[in-house]
């Protein structure tokens, strides 16, 4: 997978943001040869994306597999035609997967 310019735009805000290099390649599905690569210049000079515009730090795989769990939790509620309770778990997780992790 070809990472574009905003993909790499992204990637130089998520390094000035601290965030790993695995954590980064992985949140692009890519080894961090291609990171290593946007840091050395290879898509020209782009700027950092601001931190609006950042995924939320962390390893993408944990915070995915705790996200499926809480859409578990939705679908159940659902299925039990209890919506309040999909809606929060929707919302739970989600607040979850975007908060900030080491």
């Amino acid at each position: 997978m070809a990472l574009t310019n905003r993909d790499a735009a992204i990637v130089l805000g998520m390094v000035a943001r601290g965030d790993k290099r695995h954590d980064i390649a992985a949140w692009f599905g890519e080894n961090q040869a291609r990171i290593a690569e946007i840091e050395q210049g290879s898509h020209g000079s782009i700027a950092a994306a601001p931190a609006a515009d950042l995924p939320p730090k962390g390893a993408p795989g944990p915070k995915g597999r705790r996200l499926r769990a809480f859409v578990r939790k939705a679908l159940e509620a659902l299925e039990a035609n209890d919506v309040a309770a999909a809606k929060k778990a929707l919302q739970e997780g989600s607040a979850t997967y975007d908060r900030h992790e080491a």
